[in-house]
């Protein structure tokens, strides 16, 4: 039962966040008096229409995608048309759906902050008994500013940074007495995993938990954003560089199986669910601004291309350059669907 609870909090979470992000470009375009024919929740065969005023409502059957379509590959002559309005109206509506994904996200974080109780610092206030970073410079009450020099934001950066030493050996800018201080070399313990065989550096300190209230919740809420959205381009920029293969990526099925994991005997793992979703509306966001066509990133490129020309490019051209981006991203969710099929059945 906890399962199916987590797959449906799932399945919600994905709708919450295609819904808002849809509804993002709808409200905007509605704002600037755009004509907008279709808004829909989900891809494939519609199971439930609604006719309104000036726009269609549809819900579709499989939660993947959505649509808010206003004619952007199409010459019309209707004033109220999207290709018709000026170019800063037109790169508020693309952007819309992004800027909601990602305030929705800082949402999420501020209730997941408040479902835990506790926002965790990076102040250092415990060692191990035998701890052996003190030996290399590291004080109680210093400040984790910087790892390796990567710009610590929460605890959860501290976590990511030092998973990435193998050796062990990490370099700290701390904040100490109110000044910045420079603790190098440090030689924290190495640990190799059973499983996979790498190296796993052991930590010898813990952070500063302080309970959530109204006047701290935001600037950690924000901090944690700030954490994912890094996340997100790190990621990215892992995959391009080669160190990550697209085995290595995941779809809508694979993170509904992981979320679906966080179901324990002792019921949901709520605030595991609210951050996995913080995660996954700020990727949906980001995501949608990176320079490819089909995406609004790509829908961005032309409309600065637009301001450049002085006249949008021919309605023909982009809507067969984001068609061919579309059909790309179709075949890349079909191979990381079936890879994440195939990862639930085979570890």
């Amino acid at each position: 039962m906890n399962t199916f609870i987590s797959v449906m909090a799932a399945i919600l979470i994905f709708c919450v966040i295609i819904l808002i992000h849809e509804f993002g470009h709808f409200f905007v375009a509605r704002l600037f008096k755009i004509k907008v024919s279709e808004f829909s929740i989900g891809m494939g065969p519609a199971i439930y229409k609604k006719e309104g005023k000036n726009t269609t409502f549809c819900v579709r059957a499989l939660p993947i995608g959505g649509a808010c379509v206003m004619g952007e590959d199409l010459d019309d002559d209707d004033p109220d048309s999207f290709r018709k309005k000026p170019v800063y109206a037109k790169i508020a509506v693309v952007a819309a759906g992004a800027i909601m994904n990602i305030v929705l996200g800082f949402i999420i974080a501020v209730i997941a902050l408040f479902v835990d109780g506790t926002a965790v610092s990076t102040k250092i206030v415990y060692f191990d008994e035998e701890a052996v970073s003190p030996s290399y410079g590291l004080q109680l009450e210093d400040e984790i500013v910087k790892i390796n020099g990567v710009r610590i934001f929460t605890s959860k950066d501290i976590l990511y940074q030092l998973r990435q030493s193998e050796d062990g050996i990490v370099d700290m800018v701390v904040k100490r007495n109110g000044k910045l201080t420079e603790v190098n070399d440090i030689h924290f313990p190495v640990d190799k995993d059973e499983e996979s065989g790498e190296n796993i550096l052991r930590y010898d300190f813990k952070v500063l938990g302080e309970k959530v209230t109204i006047m701290n919740v935001v600037p950690y809420a924000f901090k944690n954003c700030l954490y994912f959205g890094r996340i997100v381009f790190m990621s990215f920029g892992d995959l391009v560089s080669g160190k990550y293969g697209i085995n290595d990526l995941q779809g809508p099925v694979g993170i509904v199986s992981v979320i679906g994991g966080t179901a324990t005997e002792a019921g949901v793992d709520w605030d595991l669910l609210l951050q996995m979703a913080t995660l996954i509306t700020i990727n949906v966001g980001i995501f949608n601004l990176i320079p490819l066509p089909a995406l609004d990133g790509g829908r961005l490129v032309f409309l600065v291309i637009e301001i450049f020309r002085r006249k949008p490019m021919k309605a023909e051209i982009e809507g067969m350059v984001h068609f061919v981006g579309f059909a790309l991203l179709m075949l890349l969710m079909i191979v990381v669907t079936f890879n994440d099929v195939k990862n639930i059945f085979i570890k």
